[in-house]
């Protein structure tokens, strides 16, 4: 079990150890970011704005203009809410050398509501010119990524959990920006998931169904023909999201089954459209929005049942 923010702030260290000139900026988000290890090793390279999140992304896009890889470290709902202009102009449209953690993305603040859950960051990150975007579905992922995001020369915005979670990649796993990450291998339904919801998926498999399970980290770039070919291989697709269905993964998956003319069915789970969230735990929106094991094993099972009921009043 590992927090892919612990795993995050590792690689800064490693990276900064190997030679990358890095600072880190935070808006009052010391502890949120878990950047404390970082900041001990390197207290001249982490630059706290305070609660002024407009400010730390200019401020960011700045100090990229004078050489660094700079990475920003605030939660997710107030750096796409409250610093939209400053991403798209300063450094987006400017191709400045920027690295954008959203903390704490999707349900993460639970119980704060609908003010604090990020659930179009995806969305907006996709209508952003020279924006890579990333969501890690575990720490070995996420580290991966921050590596790539590193070694990159431009905007990256990396959607981050927070929670602890199992480790699904060996020492062997070579993250490649655009490729669909398959987690398991199984039989008609491919289910495509958006960050940690992965593990959701995989826990499905555990309940008698055998899906195969391909996590999205690279949102864009992506293998568009890796993916189609995933599609078709199978006779039916499912997506999962802790994410607003406008935009998100599900419209990515839509867009290409209508761009490539495919005839695979689509369902997919995530919020409504003109809906707000509420107040409440985390595991409880999961569930209310199916987008956890549960509404998945429904999903996958709710077919075979009915099949078996035709069946029975046949005879």
């Amino acid at each position: 079990m590992q927090d892919l923010r612990d795993a995050v702030v590792s690689t800064l260290i490693e990276q900064q150890e190997q030679g990358a000139n890095l600072s880190v900026m935070v808006a009052d988000s010391t502890s949120t970011s878990k950047i404390s290890p970082f900041e001990k090793a390197y207290p001249d390279r982490v630059i706290n704005v305070g609660i002024a999140e407009q400010n730390m992304v200019g401020m960011a896009a700045g100090v990229a203009l004078s050489g660094h890889v700079v990475f920003t470290a605030n939660a997710a709902p107030f750096l796409f809410a409250r610093s939209n202009e400053q991403m798209k102009n300063d450094v987006c449209y400017s191709e400045t050398n920027v690295k954008m953690l959203g903390l704490n993305a999707g349900f993460a603040y639970g119980p704060l509501g609908a003010t604090h859950h990020c659930t179009n960051d995806i969305a907006i990150a996709r209508t952003l010119g020279n924006l890579q975007v990333f969501a890690p579905a575990d720490a070995s992922q996420a580290q991966a990524i921050v590596r790539h995001a590193i070694k990159h020369k431009g905007p990256v915005y990396i959607r981050m959990d927070s929670d602890k979670l199992p480790v699904l990649h060996d020492e062997d796993y070579r993250f490649i920006p655009g490729q669909p990450d398959v987690l398991a291998e199984g039989d008609d339904v491919v289910v495509f998931t958006l960050g940690t919801l992965a593990h959701e998926a995989l826990a499905a498999r555990e309940q008698g169904c055998n899906p195969t399970v391909v996590s999205l980290p690279s949102l864009w770039p992506l293998d568009e023909l890796a993916v189609v070919e995933l599609i078709k291989s199978h006779k039916k697709v499912i997506t999962m999201e802790e994410h607003a269905l406008s935009g998100g993964l599900g419209t990515i998956i839509g867009e290409l089954i209508l761009k490539y003319r495919l005839s695979q069915p689509l369902q997919a789970f995530g919020i409504p459209a003109y809906e707000f969230t509420h107040s409440s735990s985390r595991t409880a929106l999961r569930r209310q929005f199916s987008i956890d094991t549960s509404g998945l094993v429904a999903a996958l099972k709710g077919p075979a049942i009915a099949a078996a009921r035709e069946a029975a009043n046949e005879h």
